[in-house]
């Protein structure tokens, strides 16, 4: 049990990078720091949205539109923020 708590630890902590860095991109994109006219830009953009968007999905389904607002990944990185400092523990505790 231990092992799959740890996996699923470094997963989150993966994916919690993952949206930051989507969330700084995107921030870059909208100042037009960068641009999505570049390849590599436009490459790492489209492989973090693919990866995002299934996990934004279904919140952006149940959550009010705000317009441009988009607070969908806040609510994802809440989630994992409580799975990480509640349930993994618990998990564990019940394993142990």
């Amino acid at each position: 049990m231990l092992v799959i708590v740890q996996i699923l630890s470094i997963l989150l902590t993966v994916a919690w990078w993952i949206i930051i860095i989507q969330a700084v991109m995107s921030w870059l994109i909208a100042f037009n720091v960068i641009n999505t006219y570049n390849d590599f830009v436009a490459n790492i953009w489209t492989a973090l949205d693919k990866m995002t968007q299934p996990i934004y999905r279904p919140i952006r389904k149940i959550m009010p539109d705000f317009g441009a607002l988009d607070l969908s990944p806040m609510v994802v990185l809440i989630l994992i923020l409580i799975l990480q400092s509640v349930i993994l523990p618990a998990m564990l505790r019940a394993a142990g």
